[in-house]
């Protein structure tokens, strides 16, 4: 994540939160926060993301910033590496990055953000020698 927040320009220190689950866990995450009964890949939680009726969060500057979380499925995880034909590494490092950009704000609902989301996880990814 440090490569990824130095490429992504981001200043200052930030925190996200990374958790490995299988897919029975991610499952119930993806049923329960966005209706979805299945498992998935990767799920981000955006922590400054508000909605109309919550309050922004304000932190100080000797605070870091802390971004939100990550939710992977090893499972899921393994399943795509060997499917893709990649290692593992490889496979977590996008899914990992993939939610990183989601936290930054990043998102791929039509495709011309689509292409640039896709876009800065393989400059990224190449960069850090995860190329596929």
């Amino acid at each position: 994540m440090a490569h990824a927040a130095v490429e992504e320009g981001l200043s200052g220190e930030t925190e996200v939160s990374v958790t490995f689950m299988f897919d029975e866990a991610i499952q119930k995450v993806n049923a329960q926060y966005r209706g979805i009964d299945a498992p998935t890949d990767v799920i981000s939680f955006a922590l400054e993301e508000t909605t109309e009726e919550e309050v922004a969060i304000v932190g100080n500057e000797e605070m870091p910033t802390i971004l939100g979380d990550i939710l992977i499925s090893v499972d899921t995880a393994e399943r795509q590496a060997e499917e893709y034909g990649h290692d593992l590494k490889r496979e977590i490092g996008f899914l990992a990055l993939h939610g990183f950009l989601h936290l930054l704000g990043y998102d791929h609902m039509n495709e011309e953000d689509e292409k640039l989301m896709f876009g800065r996880q393989k400059a990224i990814l190449d960069s850090f020698g995860l190329e596929r």
